[in-house]
């Protein structure tokens, strides 16, 4: 309700209890109005222990909620909202996962709209292409693997450095990962023989990058495997856009 609609009720009522004291009938007065007698003496009531404010319309929410959502959940719920613009659904399985909190996605959603986060911000919205791009994978698990690796941020009271190889899979998206405390061409030989042999399925070409880690020794280590290495164009890392955006998800939410 509107301040000038709450102004008009509240006027109305204050109305309703002047003609009342008027004419010193109270029956009457509710008969004139259209309205029952415990309403009367419910405004009344109001008028006389709050005057002009008791005649406002109060909230009609429960007093007690025992079933209601925590205020840290809620602060959680937020605050994945706001910073990581997660959608109901991922945030409810964001909680579940990291929190061990079971938030149905019904209530992720209800929370939002109350809140007035229920859209997002305006840079975060959809926007129309005149051209949609043509999303591609490939038919056959193996044709291709992307690979690529992450540094990693120092563990707290370490100076040792980690990095994380990944490589996933165009067709089937199975992704494998592990971590190393080296970059250079002896761990991303080693990587790439253990996916090898956690695929099930035949490795036909591996794509990377031109870092350093994937030059001769990597290059020449596959084509021994019967593996084909091809690099993708430098400054060109949207062409391994499935393992570099599993590494921004990464970085989202670890």
């Amino acid at each position: 309700m509107t301040k000038t609609e709450q102004l008009r009720v509240t006027t109305w009522r204050s109305k309703v209890l002047q003609h009342a004291a008027a004419i010193g009938n109270v029956a009457r007065t509710c008969r004139r109005f259209g309205i029952s007698r415990k309403s009367f003496y419910k405004w009344r009531r109001r008028f006389l222990e709050h005057g002009d404010a008791g005649l406002c319309d109060r909230a009609r929410v429960p007093r007690h909620s025992p079933r209601a959502t925590a205020n840290d959940v809620v602060s959680k719920i937020l605050y994945l909202r706001q910073h990581y613009h997660f959608g109901a659904s991922r945030i409810a399985h964001y909680l579940q996962r990291f929190h061990q909190v079971r938030v149905a996605r019904s209530t992720v959603h209800r929370i939002l709209t109350r809140r007035g986060l229920q859209r997002l911000p305006a840079n975060q919205k959809h926007r129309a292409h005149g051209k949609r791009w043509q999303r591609y994978e490939k038919p056959q698990p193996g044709h291709r693997l992307q690979l690529d690796v992450k540094f990693l941020e120092r563990i707290a009271g370490s100076r040792r450095r980690l990095y994380q190889f990944t490589a996933i899979d165009d067709c089937t998206r199975i992704r494998v990962l592990k971590i190393y405390d080296a970059c250079n061409q002896r761990t991303a030989i080693q990587f790439v023989d253990e996916v090898v042999r956690r695929l099930p399925f035949r490795v036909l070409v591996v794509q990377t990058d031109n870092g350093a880690e994937f030059q001769s020794h990597f290059h020449w280590h596959l084509e021994q495997r019967d593996i084909r290495h091809v690099y993708i164009r430098p400054r060109t890392p949207h062409l391994n856009g499935k393992v570099e955006r599993s590494h921004r998800v990464d970085d989202q939410e670890f």
